[in-house]
């Protein structure tokens, strides 16, 4: 089968490029597949990071893409679908995750040949910000799509009121598998210059709003001196607002924070110095940082929100929290720590989940899926 992946790749970092790379590899094992990528994804002036690129010294796969799309000029839509065409593949696939991409997406589709099936990765149909402009926006490009592959059940919901007649593959998001094993506790505290002799949470990924990191640390003000917080991510936005809940708590000496993108390297040496990982959000769809937890064996403290409480409970692989509330999470982490029994099923849990969710796998259903829609 030809197929054609229009997203991100190298030089773009982040968990997105990175997991576009690994699925045109595994792809390419059994089909002819061919990416083509961004000249420009955000201008600079809309773009809420440090940098939307690899930097030197960044661990990255490179994919050989080709470079044409520009999110916000419109000559370059019809240009990127006529190089498409011109490839001439069964088979487009699109990952989506925000509506500022739909107008440039959706005109590419307009101008595709008909002979080409387009199928969107859908990571949330419907941003956790949302806007008045989300929903219209979405629904201009999946009503050009043939198919749609979702990860968890509730952006399966959020697309269906879309694009009610829309055809779904459900399939968990597979593990990330290109990092280091786990270390040594002890050794993995001594890389990062902190104090091995605690409860160390993580908290990890991109710092936004609706990821509840505020709750957190306002929790840590209710626990006793053997608790350490670890926060590991780039802040989208000022990171100011997180820097004076830290300053105001209680425990202020017990959180260390690495405010930055996280290079590969780094990403083991975390999670190996960490006994939990903390996912105290507001909303959500699901989460890669789940995905992460599973490959890297770390039990998780996650609250009852979207499908990130159901993933972690039917899964067994932590302690989900009512509500996302600070007095909650507080108690779900002492609660945590206070079952030690429960911490050795969730490690045997998450070596299961790890096995389940590979990449063999999650590439064996979409090509059966693909196949279908080409039959």
């Amino acid at each position: 089968m030809k197929i054609a992946i229009l997203s991100p790749f190298y030089p773009y970092r982040g968990g997105l490029a990175q997991l576009n790379a690994r699925l045109y590899t595994e792809l390419s094992k059994q089909n002819e597949v061919k990416a083509y990528t961004f000249t420009t994804l955000y201008p600079n002036v809309l773009f809420p990071g440090k940098t939307q690129y690899v930097q030197d010294g960044d661990p990255v796969t490179v994919i050989d893409s080709i470079r044409i799309l520009n999110s916000v000029n419109p000559l370059s839509y019809i240009k990127t679908a006529k190089l498409i065409n011109k490839y001439s593949p069964d088979l487009l696939i699109i990952p989506y995750w925000m509506s500022f991409l739909a107008p440039a997406y959706g005109s590419v589709c307009m101008f595709l040949n008909k002979k080409t099936k387009v199928v969107s990765l859908v990571h949330n149909a419907i941003s956790h910000e949302r806007t008045i402009i989300d929903k219209p926006l979405a629904k201009f490009f999946f009503n050009r799509c043939d198919a749609f592959i979702v990860m968890s059940k509730p952006v399966k919901k959020d697309l269906l009121t879309l694009r009610k007649d829309a055809n779904i593959l459900l399939q968990p998001h597979p593990i990330y598998d290109q990092y280091a094993e786990r270390i040594e506790k002890e050794e993995a505290c001594d890389k990062l210059g902190i104090k091995s002799d605690k409860k160390n949470l993580l908290f990890f990924g991109l710092i936004r709003d609706y990821k509840g990191l505020d709750l957190l640390i306002e929790a840590m003000s209710e626990f006793d001196n053997s608790y350490q917080l670890i926060i590991a991510g780039e802040s989208y936005g000022s990171f100011d607002k997180y820097a004076t809940l830290i300053n105001q708590s209680s425990l202020k000496d017990n959180i260390v924070v690495f405010e930055q993108y996280i290079p590969d390297d780094m990403v083991s040496t975390l999670f190996s110095a960490s006994d939990a990982l903390v996912l105290p959000y507001r909303s959500a769809t699901q989460s890669g940082v789940v995905a992460l937890a599973y490959q890297m064996e770390l039990p998780m403290i996650a609250t009852n929100v979207g499908a990130l409480g159901t993933t972690v409970k039917e899964s067994g692989t932590g302690l989900v929290v009512p509500q996302p509330t600070h007095s909650d999470i507080a108690k779900g982490i002492k609660d945590f720590f206070d079952q030690n029994n429960n911490i050795e099923e969730y490690r045997k849990n998450l070596k299961k989940e790890k096995k389940r969710l590979s990449w063999d796998n999650f590439t064996k259903s979409i090509e059966s899926f693909f196949h279908s829609l080409k039959n």
